[in-house]
């Protein structure tokens, strides 16, 4: 600081330099020799604690010793310095190849996150904006960065064009596929999510059953209509005679085909419908028509939407999209070292949830 330097006539300054805390050296991070030091054993014994070395003996004691001075010294391992001795990042990408992260990737993300931390690895999620380019690079970027393996997603399952560097690192695919199913995929089992739902429908009692699909081209709305058709054969009843309209899975679609099949005739005991918000725009079409649900018809969504399924009135029964599980199956998959599925695909269950939209028709299995 200034500090004044009286003289006769001249005043005169001198600079003084005031040492502050913040600008002290900050202490060093603690290494795995100050460990060994403290626990009074071999770098090398601390190596095979933390590690968990297969092969060397340690007694209790002093594995004890050494995790008590990890603890005192609140010592960290450098993931990077192990990285480059044991030839991996514990890093796992995660690619979404969609426009955004929707409510159905954060559901993926964090099953795959929660089981990445349990095995020590971490994700680092990228999104494609859906551009097969963009993929292209921000693979290639993942690689640079040394990630271990790759999960590759997609919302709205369906074929994608997988870049050919993910093939240099372990790569699964979560909810798409490739045509020749060269590389191992997690998909939901659709046939048996749609089977499961048309069932339930039938146990209560139901055999009018009408179908509002999604997007008849999407590969979801094809195998959830053949687990519907399935169901049918399987009850004695002959799908042909059960009314199936193509929608494209939004809400104003599922309330455009429900007044249509009211203006058609004899009205259907219970309606199937391609996801939750399609249900959700038949149940307000039915309930402005005088219809009651489920009391008059019964009303079934599809994927369990958060923040829809349950909240509506009457909360819809539905079956719910296993996305977390994928996410969840697949880190736990990369994390044993072999997304060992081998090629193909492994299905998961998508299980029924059963609310309030449906009961058993009020005139009995021969329906209104």
């Amino acid at each position: 600081m200034w500090e004044p330097v009286l003289g006769n006539r001249d005043v005169s300054y001198s600079c003084g330099v005031s040492t502050h805390e913040d600008h002290r050296p900050r202490a060093r991070r603690p290494r795995r020799a100050d460990v060994a030091r403290l626990a009074g054993v071999s770098p090398a014994t601390v190596s095979f604690v933390l590690n968990r070395t297969a092969g060397q003996t340690i007694s209790d004691e002093t594995r004890q010793r050494v995790l008590q001075a990890v603890a005192e010294l609140d010592y960290r391992p450098n993931r990077a310095a192990q990285g480059l001795r044991q030839g991996r990042s514990a890093t796992i990408g995660f690619v979404s190849h969609d426009v955004d992260f929707g409510v159905f990737a954060a559901s993926a993300i964090k099953g795959a996150h929660e089981a990445s931390l349990r095995h020590g690895n971490l994700l680092l999620l990228v999104n494609t904006g859906a551009s097969n380019r963009q993929a292209a690079q921000l693979v290639a970027d993942l690689l640079d960065r040394q990630v271990d393996a790759l999960i590759f997603a997609a919302v709205g399952t369906k074929s994608v064009v997988l870049p050919d560097d993910a093939r240099r690192v372990p790569t699964i695919l979560l909810n798409c596929f490739v045509p020749d199913d060269s590389v191992p995929a997690i998909l939901p089992d659709e046939v048996r999510g749609g089977r499961e739902a048309t069932q339930a429908l039938l146990d209560l009692g139901h055999r009018d059953i009408a179908y509002l699909t999604g997007t008849v081209s999407a590969w979801a709305t094809k195998a959830r209509l053949r687990g519907f058709r399935e169901a049918l054969r399987g009850a004695g009843l002959d799908p042909r005679n059960h009314t199936v309209m193509p929608g494209n899975y939004h809400a104003d679609s599922g309330y455009e085909l429900a007044r249509k099949l009211l203006r058609r005739g004899p009205r259907p005991t219970a309606i199937m419908c391609g996801n939750d918000r399609m249900a959700v725009g038949a149940i307000l079409a039915l309930l402005e028509a005088g219809v009651r649900v489920p009391e008059d018809v019964s009303v079934m969504g599809y994927d369990d939407q958060f923040q829809l399924a349950a909240e509506v009135h009457p909360a819809l029964s539905t079956v719910r999209l296993p996305y977390d599980v994928m996410g969840r199956l697949a880190a736990e998959q990369l994390a044993a070292g072999e997304p060992a599925v081998g090629n193909g695909r492994t299905l998961v269950h998508c299980p029924l949830v059963m609310r309030d939209s449906t009961a058993a028709p009020a005139g009995g299995p021969a329906g209104a």
